[in-house]
């Protein structure tokens, strides 16, 4: 390239640069202005506002879900509701100078006043009509007239003289209210919650589904731009907007007919009593652990009315009393310490360390017997029997005991769908620092603190032959009929004992409602019920125990009580178990587990035997029916295998493991073959197989 073409080419390379430089300063210039324009100007022009519409952010709520029952009936709803105002001064201006107008608005306030007396009847329509000229004479603008109210009484409102001329000429202001409805009243409210509107979810009085689950029947807040448009607000499409998104509906397991019907029958036996402060009952569906009933009633202590104030069924932690036994029970059998044949030497009810039982005492003079088997040791409730039993077999090794507890679950705050589940409480782990009686205490439901939930989920176990599920009330979160997120059955242990230990401990339980402790109570209910009573005394708060003394009397010698029944029903087949747990005032009566608490649940399981017509099933008329004959041999002897034809599974398991056998079956009903044959030889230990049609 010569010289004049690179002097050419430099000058237009100078050129581009000029340009260059000259949009930077443009850019530069308009990227100033933009931030002057955003941050510092102010326009100094006095109309600017008349022809500039404003612009303003307005919130949108959205509609808060339902809570609905497992049959998809209503338990909480939110629904729109109004309250009524009134601008007295309407027009008052207008009329300033016009009697015959004025006159002609106050003789549609009289109509009006008419109309409000008979739709609210707070007063009568010249109380209505004074108010309102006295309204407008001090200039109110805002009068409430009365809400909230539903959309049919609003319309009823809007409709009447005066009222029907609109905001600007007859003075009617309506404010919507989102209002939370319970359709159901007070039915399981401690169990679903309490909330005045979606707006009051800081405001909770109960916690329950609607605090737990708050953030999903909230739902999510939206927003848009309002600008003022010849008089009106419109959105402004130039402006971001959100749409709110509702709730979730939360569907529970909660049947409002198992409610109704557990309520009735807590609430039947404890009203009148004024010596009960209250009482908790669940009803929980074995094969699933879904509760279908949680009832709360605990007595106002002004007005002495019971109503759903406090969930005891999880929050209350106490010492269970003689319920706990089973949890003994099913230890010593699943590690092979006892059979319920086993006879206990009963030793003039003397336990080291504790006072003799004088039961025992008086057992051994009417009967002249010196021993007592645990299966009726466990249909009488014997203190005795379960203190020595514990001392004997886990006196050298108390912690094998208490792992078994851990095991049940009855020393731990499993997951559940409400909060304030309390944690149970075991005696501590490092057994150096247990005293001689803590075995002895711990095997008769003492030095051990339980929820009514803990204690029937354990038993809800043994009915479900080992396997323990986690309690649950909520199945799952739905939009528009739809799962969106699914909850449902789930399993805490796989097996906390074997089939043939959770058999045995239900034939016990069977024993005790047809010969023991519940018999007066449940022998004759319409389906046959397994089940344990249990009375235990109430730690008193030190305001009011003795001084260094007894912890669980007052002054004046009075003790409170917590007594309750636990078991499942049908016992053959379970469908259901239910706990049921009353609480006393401070008083010198004793209140037994075999009296209110049993009566509770007979109550509950007439109604829903009358309730589920599956229960009335008998047994198919076709086919042959099992030999069920007293003649078969019941029991065997020497190291024969025991006659078990024509039993139902229970008596066949139980009749096998009292021989020192194992068993194995298949199929459901009465036993129609076994192998070995009976009156066959079988060393102990072997295993019956027997199958059932």
């Amino acid at each position: 390239m010569d010289k004049k073409d690179m002097k050419k080419s430099g000058k237009e390379d100078l050129k581009v640069w000029y340009l260059y430089g000259l949009f930077v300063i443009a850019a530069l210039v308009v990227l100033c202005r933009i931030v002057y324009i955003q941050c510092f100007f102010r326009n100094s022009d006095p109309n600017l506002k008349y022809y500039t519409a404003t612009s303003r952010k307005m919130e949108l709520e959205p509609a808060r879900g339902s809570i609905i029952s497992s049959d998809g009936r209503l338990l909480a709803v939110s629904t729109p509701m109004y309250k009524i105002y009134m601008d007295c001064t309407v027009r008052k201006v207008e009329f300033k100078d016009d009697k015959e107008g004025e006159e002609k608005w106050r003789g549609k306030a009289r109509e009006l006043s008419k109309g409000l007396a008979a739709i609210f009847g707070k007063k009568s329509a010249d109380g209505w009509y004074n108010d309102i000229i006295a309204g407008r004479k001090k200039g109110s603008k805002y009068m409430l007239v009365g809400g909230p109210i539903d959309n049919e009484t609003m319309l009823k409102v809007k409709a009447l003289p005066l009222f029907s001329e609109g905001a600007n000429k007859g003075g009617i202001i309506v404010e919507r209210v989102d209002t939370r409805l319970y359709p159901y009243g007070s039915l399981a409210r401690s169990t679903i919650g309490y909330v005045r509107d979606n707006h009051d979810s800081k405001g909770l009085i109960f916690k329950g589904i609607e605090g737990a689950y708050d953030h999903h029947l909230h739902g999510q807040e939206g927003y848009k731009w309002m600008k003022r448009t010849d008089g009106k607000r419109i959105q402004d499409k130039d402006s971001t907007w959100a749409n709110a998104k509702d709730g979730l509906d939360v569907k529970t397991t909660l049947s409002v007919d198992v409610q109704d019907i557990a309520d009735r029958a807590l609430r039947g036996q404890i009203a009148d009593n004024e010596k009960i402060e209250g009482g908790c009952v669940i009803v929980m569906d074995v094969k699933t652990g879904a509760i279908r009933a949680m009832v709360n009633l605990l007595r106002d202590s002004t007005t002495s009315r019971l109503g759903e104030s406090m969930n005891m069924a999880i929050m209350r932690a106490g010492e269970p009393g003689s319920v706990f036994k089973t949890a003994i029970l099913t230890s010593l059998l699943e590690d092979g310490k006892v059979k319920l044949s086993d006879e206990i030497p009963t030793e003039h009810g003397v336990v080291k360390g504790f006072k003799p039982d004088q039961h025992i005492v008086d057992y051994e003079r009417a009967t002249g017997k010196k021993t007592m088997s645990v299966l009726h040791g466990y249909e009488i409730s014997s203190n005795y029997i379960f203190r020595k039993l514990a001392v004997d077999h886990y006196g050298s090794n108390p912690k094998k005991l208490l792992d078994n507890l851990y095991l049940y679950r009855l020393g731990e705050a499993f997951d559940f769908d409400l909060e304030g589940l309390a944690r149970p409480q075991l005696p501590p782990s490092d057994t150096k620092k247990w005293s001689a009686t803590d075995l002895g205490s711990v095997a008769i439901g003492y030095s051990v603190s339980e929820t009514p939930l803990h204690i029937v989920t354990f038993y809800n176990a043994i009915a479900n032959k080992g396997k323990m599920m986690r309690p649950y009330l909520v199945e799952g979160l739905e939009s528009n009929g739809i799962t969106r997120i699914k909850k449902g059955p789930s399993v805490l242990n796989g097996s906390i004992c074997s089939r043939a230990v959770a058999d045995s401990v239900a034939k016990g339980l069977m024993a005790i409602t047809e010969e023991g402790t519940a018999a007066r109570r449940l022998k004759d209910a319409k389906c046959k019920v397994a089940g344990k009573t249990g009375t235990a005394r109430i730690v008193l708060d030190r305001r009011y125990a003795k001084v260094g003394a007894n912890p669980y009397e007052d002054i004046y010698g009075r003790r409170q009580y917590q007594a309750t029944f636990v078991g499942f029903f049908p016992a053959e087949n379970p469908q259901y178990s239910v706990i049921v747990t009353a609480y006393s005032k401070l008083s010198r009566e004793i209140f037994y587990g075999g009296t209110i608490p049993a009566m509770v649940c007979r109550e509950i399981v007439d109604e829903l035997y009358a309730l589920d017509s599956g229960y009335g099933e008998k047994y198919d008329t076709k086919g042959p029916m099992p030999d069920l004959s007293g003649d078969a041999p019941r029991t065997a002897k020497n190291g024969k295998v025991p006659g078990l034809k024509g039993m139902g599974l229970m008596d066949a398991i139980y009749a096998i493991e009292n021989d020192g056998y194992k068993c194995q079956y298949s199929g459901c009903g009465h036993v129609v073959s076994q192998s070995p044959e009976a009156g066959a030889s079988l060393a102990s230990g072997g295993t019956v197989t027997i199958r059932l049609d």
